[in-house]
């Protein structure tokens, strides 16, 4: 690590604390920005305009094209299929199967996804798949439905789909449009890297991912065409919330309970992303550490302080809110906490 990076870590604020025995044992620090969409900051911590890789978190943005260019409607997706699109999902059957019928809709094969398979992300489902002995296939990957929409707006728009995930590919260079546009930002120039599903990961500041979410929340200001596309991934997202990503998953869990007022994504090494469209609220966050428990704890934080979870809703959500550390015994043992 760089002394320029260990600084900047060392002055974003701790978010997450876990504890054992009454003391603090660990700690997860980070930084963190809610915005509106005229870019107004509500509340912030930590370094806002320092890099990042969004990873799976803008998946919700990635799906802006699929249903903006009508290729959502030329193929008669449904909610389920967009929030597929807008998916990190563990691979579970369900999830496999519906993506496989849903390139079939298309006239594709599940050959044709340029990502690979794995495992469930789901330890009980994966632990049944090797029992069964499933036959994995690409449909299985948790990026399968971002990589099917991608597949179904090339279709559409007479995109060659071979090459799909290379920058250079329409559908990639639309993508990144749809980015820039949305954070009102220039990524020409920023770091790119490579995905696990095998895209381009495109550097941005948690600034301008904060307001490309908040235009998310609300997209008054954008045009005709895209306020309708965000309304319906929303829309999809909160009818289908076991397809964003599974069971026992912290995406679902909070969209099962809180249907459209929170549209919430995981991205991976840390990152969350969230849209608040009662408040007209953007959420970015990115865990330094890169733990996916640090970032759950520190999104549930921000969705309890700006009122999208009131106490009802905590108390139907506390094993995502507030969970608890136990040994092997399944004896308490700890808490993880926010701490901001």
């Amino acid at each position: 690590m760089s002394a320029n990076s260990a600084n900047q870590i060392a002055a974003n604020p701790i978010l997450v604390e876990a504890t054992r025995g009454g003391m603090v044992e660990s700690f997860h620090r980070g930084r963190y920005v809610v915005m509106r969409a005229d870019g107004t900051v509500v509340a912030e911590g930590g370094d806002i305009d320092a890099l990042m890789y969004p990873r799976s978190a803008i998946k919700p943005l990635l799906a802006i094209p699929l249903v903006e260019s009508g290729a959502a409607d030329a193929f008669g997706l449904e909610d389920q299929h967009i929030a597929l699109a807008c998916s990190s999902h563990n691979g579970e059957e369900e999830h496999a199967r519906t993506v496989a019928a849903w390139l079939e809709k298309i006239g594709l094969s599940v050959d044709t996804l340029e990502c690979a398979p794995h495992y469930s992300l789901s330890l009980n489902a994966a632990i049944k798949q090797a029992s069964d002995h499933v036959k994995l296939s690409k449909a299985h990957n948790n990026c399968s439905g971002k990589h099917s929409g991608f597949l179904t707006t090339a279709q559409h728009l007479g995109d060659d789909p071979q090459g799909y995930i290379e920058e250079a590919h329409p559908v990639q260079q639309r993508l990144i449009r749809v980015l820039e546009e949305m954070g009102d930002c220039d990524l020409s120039s920023t770091p790119r890297g490579i995905d696990g599903c095998g895209i381009p990961v495109i550097g941005m500041r948690l600034r301008d991912l904060g307001l490309a979410m908040a235009r998310m929340a609300d997209p008054s200001g954008l045009a005709p065409k895209r306020i309708e596309a965000i309304k319906r991934i929303r829309k999809g997202c909160a009818q289908a919330p076991f397809m964003v990503a599974g069971t026992g998953r912290f995406c679902t869990g909070i969209m099962e309970v809180c249907g459209e007022d929170a549209l919430v994504k995981v991205g991976a090494e840390g990152v969350y992303c969230a849209a608040f469209p009662k408040q007209g609220l953007g959420v970015a966050l990115k865990i330094d550490d890169g733990t996916q428990r640090g970032a759950e704890v520190a999104m549930g934080a921000i969705l309890r302080q700006h009122g999208v979870i009131d106490d009802a809703r905590a108390e139907t959500l506390k094993n995502y809110l507030t969970p608890v550390l136990t040994n092997w015994a399944g004896k308490y043992a700890g808490d993880l906490r926010p701490a901001f």
